[in-house]
């Protein structure tokens, strides 16, 4: 099968595990896995590594992490969480 094809900055959502319908961003490919973190409990130092088939693309690259990622500069875990918050929380009309 050939699937969506993921690059290191995408927005996946998790439809599978313990993880499900969390959002995170993909931080590293290796074959039919990437590793994906969220910058809470899945950290860059460690990040989740996770089947391609257990994902779905959200339809969002992170392009300033991804650049910074991409060019081996310091990336904070904090940036990661705050990119993918509107994403993993509900819309809040106040």
């Amino acid at each position: 099968m050939n699937q969506c094809k993921l690059n290191i900055g995408d927005v996946v959502l998790s439809k599978k595990g313990r993880d499900a319908n969390n959002y995170f961003m993909v931080v590293s490919l290796q074959g039919d896995f990437v590793f994906v973190a969220d910058g809470k409990k899945h950290v860059l130092a460690k990040p989740k590594k996770k089947n391609v088939k257990h994902l779905s693309y959200a339809n969002a690259h992170l392009d300033g992490i991804s650049d910074k990622l991409q060019k081996g500069l310091k990336v904070f875990d904090s940036e990661v969480k705050s990119a993918l918050r509107q994403f993993n929380e509900p819309s809040q009309n106040n």
